[in-house]
């Protein structure tokens, strides 16, 4: 049984009680501003075509990195810019990652999504901060928590009045570098009332698996989507990339983007038959 949840809007999409399945996509990371705005055009044509609301994702910066090494993205101004592009160009509404208060404001002049990490879905201040903007807040249920803990973590956004709030589902860790899912999380956190999103790339991440990167099954991405649409989700969140293997972040948790219409498809089948 689906639990009522109220909708929550992200320009024209509807998220939520009784609308069709959405999906956040993009890279993991801003690599270049032609890849983004050429991965972004690939899902704007796939999504249009098959009728699917999709609000486009990819982070300026990445935070939390396994290594010090690792490529994080090309800053925080630059990374904005480029996703101010993006909607310029293409009109999506789009959704990155905040790690930092004093991010909050500037991204919110382009962001129609708020995310907050995983590792941050705890931070008071940071909440706080995102929920006074009245945008759409993102909230990555952490891999340490259990899903009904998330109500307090709403609890903090509420507090600013602010109500448009999309709860994550992306696995639990399970021991070291592993992750599993347990599918009962996306219909606990439904009942806290908001609508839930399942990430399915970030699901299958190893974390830390590769000693100095992540690791990551995305052999997987297809079975835990269908999965998760099944049990009731209200939005699939993937990151995509033309070239996985040649990714400068998550790439292999990543789906490759030439999967992703078939994929699609499957998806929009079992939306369509268990609503």
């Amino acid at each position: 049984m689906r639990h009522l949840t109220r909708v929550v809007q992200v320009g024209s999409i509807k998220i939520g009680q009784g609308s069709p399945l959405a999906l956040i996509a993009g890279p993991c990371v801003i690599e270049s501003c032609s890849m983004v705005i050429n991965i972004a055009r690939t899902l704007k044509q796939i999504t249009s075509e098959l009728q699917i609301p999709l609000i486009f994702k990819a982070s300026y910066d990445k935070a939390n990195r396994t290594s010090l090494r690792s490529f994080r993205g090309l800053g925080f101004m630059q990374g904005l810019q480029i996703l101010a592009e993006v909607k310029a160009e293409l009109g999506l509404p789009i959704l990155s990652d905040v790690h930092n208060n004093h991010e909050i404001e500037a991204a919110a002049k382009v962001l129609d999504v708020i995310q907050i990490p995983a590792f941050l879905c705890r931070q008071t201040d940071l909440l706080v901060h995102a929920g006074k903007t009245q945008k759409t807040i993102n909230v990555k249920k952490g891999q340490f928590l259990a899903p009904w803990d998330m109500e307090q973590v709403v609890h903090k956004i509420t507090s600013t009045g602010n109500k448009k709030i999309l709860l994550t589902e992306r696995g639990t860790s399970f021991g070291y570098n592993t992750l599993v899912n347990d599918f009962r999380a996306l219909s606990i956190m439904r009942e806290i009332g908001y609508p839930v999103v399942f990430d399915a790339t970030h699901s299958v991440q190893q974390p830390g698996g590769l000693k100095t990167a992540s690791g990551g099954q995305s052999q997987y991405i297809p079975l835990l989507s269908r999965a998760a649409v099944a049990a009731g989700c209200d939005a699939v969140f993937m990151e995509v990339h033309p070239n996985p293997l040649r990714a400068r972040s998550d790439g292999p948790n990543m789906l490759a983007l030439r999967k992703l219409r078939g994929l699609l498809t499957d998806l929009q089948a079992i939306d369509k038959l268990i609503r």
